[in-house]
This record gives structure tokens, C-alpha cells and sequence, in this order.
């Protein structure tokens, strides 16, 4: 009689793998997060893409789980030996628990598992990286924030973590959008003012929505006006309220000063109307404008902030001028960008661009030219809305002051010469970690895109 030997079934451990986050799930339904135990819950069903990412996203949950419970059993345990009752049958049931969530961690990081999860390889850790560090930073944010920051906790409380969810997956699709090889850096260019204008769109609409008496949709329940300038001139007024500032220059230390080409939700109203000029050659504004221009109007605004404090003088008046100086920076944009073809309010209007590319020399991202493939034949310049590529600027081998590192020179150079740089990263490198980190902020800052 003939035996044949059964080979285990691939889907053996993909089975414990989906246990194992059903028990997470089950976890957290428990401690009454009903919205954290739908999110685990859905993760099983991520892996039936079978696209790369998801094990690693999968991976890392069940590995923090692993963790989870063992500090659950050891807090149960504690308690168990204080009250003098039986302890080690709960122990060696979370511990056997937090083995098969620790095995099933290791095991989808394993040869294995990569074989069985095969589609987008290339973008794998990129996508995952970028769903991770989304989840990460907005449930930071959910769990701090003395208010919901989630408009999903504020319309269906408990909700966030179901948001926390879409944001991620939704970063992790845009990070392999932007690094697909078959891509380029030409998906980027094509992709940047598409999501930056839907960031902007969402912003506004929620505002406006606010105004007109759903306050939920406003995040303190009072209205802040929406012009950047206030992000240094409002605390000045105040004496109080640094959310704003230090969300900014948190993000400017991530990804330089890309805040002004990917972030600002003012910003997206700039970039269309410098598109209006369709393919023609931007203006380039010289270093009086684009430095001399934007300090006077940090002096005048931080000035103005400081005099009305000391004066007493009325919140409304200060929210007046406040108004006026926003109308005006709209007014150089439909005057002078639409017709200059560049983003003339971005880069000679407003104090916080200023603020964003001196705080962005502070960290390591730079775009760099490399001379020795460079033609000099303008196609970089002729890309560039932010006056940053000056035929001074791309003989000295890296962009002026004003550079916010959209990418768009990348994308438009026919020789390879531009790319970003990062310490001990290769271009191809610095460009996937930038735009990683770039579609995760995106991300967040969707989610929590209101005043």
C-alpha cells in the first residue's frame, strides 16, 4: 500500500495569521474599542490582494500584538497574585497567544511568505512604510489631541480607528503610485496638484460646511482664518496657541520645505493659477522678490501682531487685518501668478514660504543638479514654478532658496541630472523615502484638514 506523505497547505499559517488578528480583534472589542476591533478585523482581507505591502503592515500589527499581550498578561497576572487567586493558566494561555502572534509576525517576514505575497514587490516597503508611519502619527494624534481630530470621532464617536484605516491604505496607494518603476518621477509630477488641490478642496469645504452651522466639522468649534501668515503672526497676537507652529515645523524637519509644494492648503490655490499659462516659460523672480519680498511681509505681519498685543487692541480689528492681508495674497495670485506663470504669492507674497526654505536648509533634503550630465538646456527651469532654477542657480549645481522640492525639475529633465538628495542614500533611495514620507503627511494631513 502506497502512503503519501501530505504536504503542509500554504494556507495553513495564513490561516493562524488571520486568527491571530481576529484575536487582537476580539482584544480590543473587549476593552470596548469597537472601531479598532472592525479595523483588525478587515486586515485579513488586505492579504488576499496578495500585494507585498501587506504582509509587512500585517507583520508589524501582529508583532505589536505579540507585545500587547504579553504586557496584558503580565498586568492580569500582577493582579491575580495581589488578590491571592490562581495565576498560571492565564499566564501560559495570553503567553501561548502572544507565541502564535509572534510566529505568525516572523514567519510573513520570512522567503516563504514573500513567495506567497508576490505582486508589487518593487513598492513593498515603500507602501507599507507609508501605511505604518499614517496609522502611526494619526492615532499619536487621536490618543493626545484634547479635541477629535478625526471628523469621523466627532460625527460617529469611537469611530476614528475605521478612519486611521482608510488614511493608510489610502497613503499606502499613493507611495506606490509615486515609486512604481514602470512610473517614473513623471507620476509625481502628474499626481502632486491633483491630490494637493483635493487636499485644499476638502480643507475649504469642511470650513465652509462649519460656517454655514455644523460646527462639528470644525475642530475646536471656533473659526481660525485660513491664512498661513497666521501660523507665525496668530501666537504672536495670542500669547497662546502653538498647535499650528508646531505642526509646521514638525513637518518642515521631516520633509523640508515641501510643506509649500505638497502641504499648505493656500498653497494649491497658487499652483493653479500658475498653471493657467498652460506650457509657457515661468517667470523667474529674482532673489528681491523671492527673499527681499517675503521678509518684508514676515516683518510687517509678525510686526503688526506684536503692536496690536501691546496695544490692547480688539480681536476683531486683528482678525480684520488678518482678513485683508489673506484677500490681498488671493489678489496676487489671480493678478500676477496666472500671468507670470509662477506661483508668484508662494514665492514673493508669503512669510511662511520664507520661513518653510529657511527652516528647510536645517535638514538634510536637498535637490541637487549634477553638473556632469548637465546640458544646461532649460528643461528644469522651464518645470520650475517657484523661481528656484536660475541660470546661476543651475550652474552652482543645486536650486536657490525658493526651491520646495516639488520634483517637477525631476520629472522634466531629459538627462537624469536632478534628483533629491539625503545623506548615505542613493538618489533613487532619497527620492522613494522622500515621497514616502510626503504621501504619508498627505495623508494625515486629509484626515485632520480642518480649523
Amino acid at each position: 500500500m502506497t502512503h503519501l506523505s501530505a504536504k503542509p497547505s500554504p494556507m495553513t499559517p495564513a490561516a493562524l495569521v488571520a486568527l491571530a488578528l481576529l484575536l487582537l480583534a476580539a482584544h480590543a472589542l473587549r476593552r470596548g474599542d469597537w472601531s479598532l476591533c472592525a479595523a483588525l478585523a478587515a486586515l485579513p482581507l488586505l492579504l488576499l490582494s496578495r500585494q507585498g505591502w501587506t504582509r509587512l503592515v500585517v507583520s508589524a500589527v501582529l508583532l505589536l500584538g505579540a507585545a500587547q499581550w504579553l504586557a496584558a498578561g503580565t498586568q492580569f497576572a500582577q493582579v491575580r497574585l495581589a488578590l491571592g487567586e490562581p495565576w498560571l493558566r492565564l499566564a501560559l494561555i495570553l503567553g501561548s497567544v502572544a507565541a502564535v502572534s509572534l510566529g505568525c509576525g516572523l514567519w510573513l517576514l520570512g522567503a516563504r511568505a514573500r513567495a506567497l505575497f508576490p505582486r508589487g514587490a518593487a513598492m513593498e516597503l515603500p507602501q507599507a512604510a507609508a501605511f505604518l508611519l499614517t496609522a502611526g502619527l494619526l492615532a499619536l494624534a487621536r490618543g493626545k489631541a484634547s479635541v477629535p481630530v478625526l471628523l469621523a470621532d466627532r460625527l460617529l464617536p469611537g469611530s476614528g480607528w475605521l478612519a486611521v484605516l482608510a488614511l493608510a491604505l489610502y497613503a499606502a496607494w499613493l507611495a506606490g503610485r509615486f515609486t512604481h518603476p514602470d512610473h517614473g518621477p513623471g507620476e509625481h509630477r502628474r499626481l502632486r496638484p491633483r491630490i494637493w488641490a483635493l487636499f485644499s478642496a476638502v480643507f475649504f469645504l469642511q470650513l465652509a460646511l462649519g460656517l454655514s452651522g455644523l460646527t462639528e466639522l470644525l475642530m475646536t468649534g471656533r473659526l481660525h482664518l485660513p491664512v498661513p501668515a497666521l501660523i507665525a503672526a496668530g501666537p504672536l497676537f495670542r500669547g497662546e496657541g502653538l498647535f499650528m507652529p508646531v505642526l509646521f515645523a514638525s513637518t518642515v524637519l521631516l520633509v523640508g520645505p515641501a510643506w509649500c509644494s505638497h502641504l499648505c492648503y493656500i498653497g494649491a490655490w497658487d499652483d493653479q493659477c500658475s498653471r493657467a499659462r498652460g506650457a509657457a516659460r515661468p517667470l523667474v523672480l529674482s532673489r528681491a522678490w523671492t527673499v527681499g519680498g517675503r521678509l518684508a511681509a514676515l516683518a510687517l505681519t509678525c510686526g503688526a501682531a506684536l503692536g496690536l498685543r501691546l496695544s490692547g487692541a480688539p480681536a476683531s480689528l486683528a482678525a480684520g487685518l488678518a482678513a485683508a492681508f489673506g484677500l490681498a495674497g488671493v489678489g496676487v495670485m489671480l493678478a500676477a501668478s496666472r500671468r507670470a506663470g509662477a506661483m508668484v504669492h508662494c514665492t514673493a507674497f508669503c512669510p511662511i514660504g520664507l520661513l518653510g526654505n529657511l527652516l528647510g536648509r536645517l535638514t538634510p533634503w536637498r535637490m541637487s543638479i549634477r553638473l556632469q550630465t548637465c546640458t544646461r538646456c532649460g528643461a528644469c527651469a522651464l518645470a520650475c514654478r517657484y523661481s528656484a532654477l536660475s541660470p546661476e542657480d543651475i550652474a552652482s549645481g543645486r536650486p536657490g532658496l525658493s526651491c520646495t522640492l516639488c520634483g517637477d525639475c525631476v520629472a522634466a529633465c531629459p538627462h537624469d541630472s536632478m534628483g533629491y538628495r539625503f545623506p548615505f542614500l542613493s538618489p533613487a533611495a532619497a527620492r522613494a523615502v522622500f515621497l514616502t514620507l510626503v504621501a504619508a503627511l498627505h495623508a494625515v494631513f486629509l484626515g485632520v484638514a480642518r480649523i
